[in-house]
Order: C-alpha cells, then structure tokens, then sequence
C-alpha cells in the first residue's frame, strides 16, 4: 500500500469520527426542540454535550486540513465546487458554537428562546447537508478536463443526494436519542428511549434505500460487506434500545455510522471525486494526491500526535460519564427573568 493510498484511509477514518461523534452532538441540537418539552429539559440535553461538543468539532478541523495537505486537488475541487453548501455548514457551526455559549448569559425568555431556536436549525441544517455534500461526492460531478466543477448548485440537489441527507439526518438524531438516553435519567430518558424506537425505523428504511442505491451504482465486494455490518448494527441498535441497554445500543448506532461511512469510501476508492462528464477527467488517489515528501512527513506527525488527541479526547468522555436530570439543573439557568415594572 503506496502513501497516497494510506492517507485515503486516514482520512476516511477522520471522517468517520467526526460523523460518529458530532454526529450524536447535531441530534441532541434537533432534539432541543423535538424530545425536550420545557426549558429545563433543553437544558438537560444541552448540558449532555456541553463538555465534549467542541472537542467533537477537532476532528472536522483535522479531516479537512489532512484533505487539503494530501490531497490538494481533491481539496481545491470540493471547496470550490461546493462552496455553498459548505459555507452554509461554516456558519452554522459558528452559529451553534455562539448559541451554546451566549444563550444562558441572560434570563431574559426572548432571548433564551432564540438562541434555543438556533441551537436546533444549525444542527438540523449540517446534519442534512454533510448526507448531501458525501452523497454528490460518492455517486459523482460534473468535473472537467481542469479538474474544475462545472455544475451548478441545483446539480447537487439531485434525488439520490437529497436521500443521503435525509439519512444523516435521521440517522444522527437517531444517534443523539440514544445518547440522551444513555446519559439521562428521569422522564426524559423513557422519552428518549421511545423517541430512538422511532426514529430508528424510519432510519433503517432510508439507509436500506440510500446504501442499496449506492451498492447498485458502484459498489465493490467490500463496501458490500460494510453494508452489511451496518444495516445490522442498526437492527441491533433497535433492539438493544427496545431492551433498555442504553451503552449497546449507543456503541450499535454508532457503528452504523461506521459502517455507513465505511461503504461510501470503500464505495468511491480509488476516486476521491468522480466525473460524471469522463470517467478520465475523474479525481483519485494518484493523481489528486501531494508529494512522496509531504506525505511521508504528514505520516510522521500523525503517528506523533494522533494517540495524544485520542486519549485526552477519552478521558474528556470519561471525566463526565455520569447522568443528569432535571433535579441537576439550577432553577435559575431556566426561569424567564421577572417583568420590570415601568
């Protein structure tokens, strides 16, 4: 296995993470709004991210600066050709950054009310258009002889792109309802057990569709057999979830992601982007890649730092593993501050 090949693996497993970890991070954000019934417990599924959210976010910073260092032309490809879209997700991940931060700076309901309001749509938004963005990258674009994207925004809003999205969509909030189960206690938990039995159903059927479509396109013998894992550690997920055994049916969930990842980048190797204009014009792994040099280096560093992130990251998850409720919750983080009489 040459470097270039390597770090295709690498990268795919960066992406990985990220989607395992922010991934249930976006589904407590649509949660805020679709499992908490008060504000007490909104802030009970805020509080259950609060310590890890941003860590999550490190491996996104990574994924693209390894993308951009690796593989360049990939890099230059996917940021111009989707500029859109990924400026959309920029700004919600700000926005989502700033709302978790800013919203109990002050008591007052209207502005507790909007920063919740924004919380949900920053992580409803990325969660449908990361499925979106990997769905075009996988099935394909129009790329040229110059390696440019020469399709416009509504190219990318084809059918089998949009069922990506509806999948990591669900398939995160499915996620996330597993996590607040996990990590909760009370009411809410009950509620967030029955939430993830939903979900998960209309997960299974949109990601049975989504990778069979995938399959069918361009699917290799190993991408089938991530298909498999991750169709039935989804029913597993279901059915542990069902049993009340809230740590399997978390490491479940997120081993569909895995395998759903998994089978999009087994699916698409040796491109990095395909072209649906010539099969010739398409991006891989040799000719999209950096120097010997540079790939020999980044190989270096990754084996220096990559354990070190891995295990404060661990230890993070394990200093706040313990559940909260509505009785851990101040009663002033989420009273509305008293009228000021005039």
């Amino acid at each position: 296995m040459q470097l270039h090949d390597v770090w295709f693996v690498l990268i795919a497993v960066l992406w990985t993470g990220y989607f395992f970890l922010e991934g249930f991070d976006f589904g407590i954000g649509v949660l805020t709004r679709v499992l908490a019934r008060d504000r007490a417990e909104r802030r009970v599924l805020i509080n259950t991210i609060g310590p890890v959210w941003d860590g999550n976010e490190v491996w996104l910073l990574t994924a693209g600066g390894a993308t951009f260092a690796a593989f360049p032309d990939w890099y230059a490809t996917l940021f111009s050709g989707f500029y859109l879209p990924l400026l959309l997700i920029l700004v919600c991940l700000i926005v989502r950054g700033v709302a978790f931060e800013y919203r109990h700076k002050r008591a007052e309901e209207r502005w507790q009310r909007g920063w919740e309001h924004a919380i949900f749509w920053t992580s409803l938004l990325p969660a449908f258009l990361w499925g979106v963005a990997f769905a075009n990258i996988v099935h394909g674009v129009a790329i040229d002889a110059q390696k440019n994207y020469v399709g416009g925004l509504g190219d990318l809003l084809n059918p089998y792109a949009i069922l990506g999205g509806l999948v990591t969509l669900t398939l995160f909030t499915f996620h996330g309802a597993v996590f607040a189960a996990l990590k909760t206690v009370g009411d809410i938990r009950v509620r967030a057990r029955a939430t993830a039995g939903r979900l998960g159903l209309v997960t299974a059927v949109l990601a049975l569709v989504f990778l069979s479509w995938t399959q069918a396109h361009q699917g290799t013998g190993w991408s089938l057999a991530a298909l498999v894992v991750a169709v039935l550690a989804l029913l597993g997920a279901l059915v542990a979830n069902r049993l009340a055994r809230e740590g399997w049916a978390f490491t479940l969930s997120g081993l569909t992601i895995v395998g759903a990842v998994a089978m999009l980048f087994l699916a698409l190797f040796p491109d990095v982007m395909p072209s649906t204009l010539d099969p010739a014009y398409s991006l891989t792994v040799t000719n999209a890649a950096s120097s010997p040099y540079t790939l020999k280096l980044m190989t270096v560093v990754a084996a220096v730092f990559t354990p070190l992130v891995l295990l404060y990251q661990g230890w993070t998850y394990w200093v706040f593993r313990k559940r909260i409720g509505v009785q851990h919750i101040p009663a002033a983080e989420h009273a509305p501050a008293p009228a000021v009489e005039g």
